[in-house]
């Protein structure tokens, strides 16, 4: 149970520092959850859609439109025609969304990696294949 609290207090402090970075740059907690999975997505290859990131965040159809043209407004989100299927619209996320994300997390990042750089490798693919492990079980019970 003793991991099981310290992922909760990673988890709250996490979620207390998005709360923060929204409050700084008039965003909602659901905008930075947004600019989360899109900027996971980018990293990952995905094609993010509108419709993809509703259902990331669990947000209907109005709601998602919403988010975005707030996004878009703020010069944050963009959207761009698929150059494939000219019908399908894919989000980007602008440069100015990621320098502010830098601005602000990039010291917890930097801490988080030169913590990372104290343990030996085999030790962090431990780590690595236990946070997994917690994700995957997290995301089954989302589904549920």
């Amino acid at each position: 149970m003793g991991l099981v609290h310290l992922l909760r207090a990673v988890t709250v402090n996490f979620d207390l520092l998005g709360a923060e970075f929204a409050a700084r740059n008039g965003l909602h907690p659901t905008d930075v959850r947004a600019l989360i999975h899109l900027l996971d997505a980018a990293r990952d290859g995905t094609p993010a859609t509108p419709g993809w990131l509703g259902r990331q965040l669990r947000l209907n159809s109005a709601g998602t439109t919403a988010l975005v043209d707030r996004l878009e407004r703020l010069g944050l989100v963009r959207r761009e025609r698929d150059g494939a299927d000219r019908r399908r619209v894919l989000l980007e996320v602008e440069q100015k969304a990621t320098e502010l994300g830098w601005a602000f997390f990039g010291p917890v990042i930097d801490k988080v990696v030169a913590t990372a750089e104290g343990f030996e490798a085999d030790e962090l693919e431990t780590v690595r294949r236990f946070v997994t492990s917690v994700l995957h079980a997290t995301q089954q019970m989302r589904s549920l």
